[in-house]
């Protein structure tokens, strides 16, 4: 039983790193009959923490409305749209 416990405790130290320090996998599927290519498919996956990720710049779920009640409401657009505005004013005065 101890064994367990402690690939338990390792499991979650790796997940953790994982995490923290992020994971990237790429991968090409190439489907061909008789040399012609017939499909492509680019695989391209990051684990990370959503920490991790805004850090990297990777923010796409604070966007879509079906993942964030802020982008459905139009919270962001909201802000951008009375900056740009300020910004017009400020250039034709």
């Amino acid at each position: 039983m101890a064994g367990r416990g402690e690939g338990g405790a390792n499991l979650a130290d790796i997940l953790e790193r994982v995490l923290d320090k992020g994971v990237v996998i790429a991968g090409d599927i190439r489907i061909n009959l008789l040399d012609i290519e017939l499909l492509t498919i680019k695989l391209r996956l990051i684990v990370a923490s959503v920490d991790k990720a805004k850090e990297m710049g990777i923010d796409w779920w604070e966007h879509d409305p079906s993942l964030s009640s802020r982008a459905r409401t139009g919270v962001d657009r909201a802000e951008k749209t009375e900056v740009t505005s300020g910004e017009n004013r400020e250039t034709t005065e």
